[in-house]
């Protein structure tokens, strides 16, 4: 750090302690580049007698000859990593789709480029993050985290709209009833959606009494369906569901009979409860993550 103590057509003087050094205009950090002569020499003489930040670019001791730079001591900043440091969590950006990807898309917010993961995307199951966005599409981001170092941004789309499992577990609570519709038939089990972004499970032991060789003998995809809540979970986004107590009330699959369990032919009409569950039951049950 250097004290200024004069200035000609060509920049400043600086002062090292008996030694002048020499600071070309062109090494000044934000000196007007197309000045007219007048107003250039009124510009160099304003830094007399400030105290400049400078880095030495050339020193010739038998030519007397040393030269400073302001501007590479102080690199002008980007706009890029000007934008990039106002950028905070849970700020919401306004942005532009750049590039979809397997994992995620990559959105333009200005000068840099925010990840929202897939994860990210939707409350709802996303298969492939080209169902949802489009290169040139225009979008609401919330920024979860920035990391400065690694320039790197990561947002979230879904956020911005209320957490539905947050909302569906302040309205339900395990034995109460609701209808859905069957999303999907799963070796283990049927997916039932109950709300947009949410969907529950019921596991081939809560589908019906009785035997049955797979879910899909017991319902259907888009099947409408009145279901007991057994358990919700919103932190893990899981909610376990059944069928069967249902059935009971007359709702859903009908309940097989004695005459039909035991094969005899003889309706009694009593309904006897399904045999204690095989070892496939419990693979199923652990393999389904609930």
């Amino acid at each position: 750090e250097l004290r200024v103590v004069g200035h000609n057509r060509g920049g400043l003087l600086v002062d090292l302690g008996g030694v002048h050094g020499f600071v070309p205009a062109s090494q000044l950090a934000g000196f007007p580049r197309q000045a007219q002569e007048e107003a250039r020499l009124q510009e160099l003489a304003r830094y007399v007698n400030t105290t400049l930040r400078l880095k030495v670019i050339e020193f010739d001791r038998g030519r007397n000859r040393l030269i400073l730079s302001e501007r590479i001591a102080n690199p002008p900043i980007s706009r890029a990593d000007q934008l990039l440091a106002s950028i905070q969590p849970e700020q919401t950006r306004k942005g532009v789709v750049r590039n979809v990807t397997d994992f995620g898309a990559f959105v333009d917010l200005g000068g840099v480029e925010g990840l929202v993961h897939v994860s990210e995307l939707s409350w709802e199951y996303v298969k492939h993050p080209r169902d949802m966005l489009s290169p040139g599409q225009q979008v609401d981001v919330y920024v979860l985290e920035v990391d400065r170092e690694q320039k790197r941004i990561a947002c979230s789309i879904k956020r911005l709209k209320p957490n539905p499992w947050a909302e569906i577990a302040q309205k339900l609570r395990p034995g109460d009833w609701i209808t859905g519709v069957i999303t999907s038939v799963v070796p283990f089990g049927a997916f039932v959606r109950i709300a947009d972004g949410v969907e529950g499970l019921i596991h081939t032991s809560e589908l019906a009494e009785g035997n049955f060789l797979h879910p899909r003998d017991v319902v259907r995809e888009g099947q409408s369906v009145k279901v007991r809540v057994m358990d919700i979970d919103p932190q893990q986004k899981r909610m376990r569901l059944s069928l069967r107590s249902a059935n009971s009330k007359g709702d859903g699959v009908q309940t097989r009979k004695r005459s039909e369990w035991t094969g005899t032919g003889t309706s009694t009409g009593d309904e006897i409860p399904p045999p204690p569950p095989d070892p496939g039951y419990w693979k199923s049950l652990a393999e389904s993550g609930l």
